[in-house]
């Protein structure tokens, strides 16, 4: 495992383990973050921690890192299984997605989604499966 796996390794253990300061202590202060509930990015480790907070108000999400990857570009491609549960523990959404970091000395520089739905896009369209 190289040293970028073993860090992405460990910063799915501190998001499932909900420590979020330990994740927010590995990115730049002027990291670029996608939202992944609502689209578009958060800028700023303050605005991601915001998001977050926010996010463990309405959902739980639990992540296993299925493959390790870097793509031409050099950064880290992530592929996740990624379940998302209400506060009551009801499934929402159960998927795969792929998850793209740039890493630039120690540090999360920007953090991508490779798909364009959100999770609140995945919930109502199991909602209205349903």
């Amino acid at each position: 495992m190289n040293p970028n796996q073993q860090f992405l390794q460990n910063l799915y253990g501190a998001f499932n383990s909900g420590e979020l300061e330990t994740i927010i202590s590995v990115m730049h202060p002027d990291v670029k973050w996608a939202n992944g509930v609502e689209g578009g990015f958060v800028y700023g480790r303050d605005a991601v921690r915001d998001y977050w907070t926010n996010q463990y108000k309405v959902i739980q999400v639990q992540l296993e890192p299925l493959k390790f990857e870097q793509d031409e570009n050099n950064r880290n491609v992530v592929t996740v299984h990624q379940i998302v549960r209400d506060l009551q523990g009801n499934l929402l959404v159960d998927t795969t997605v792929q998850q793209i970091f740039t890493i630039e000395e120690g540090l999360i520089r920007l953090y991508e989604i490779g798909e364009t739905e959100t999770i609140q896009e995945k919930i109502q369209k199991t909602r209205d499966f349903n």
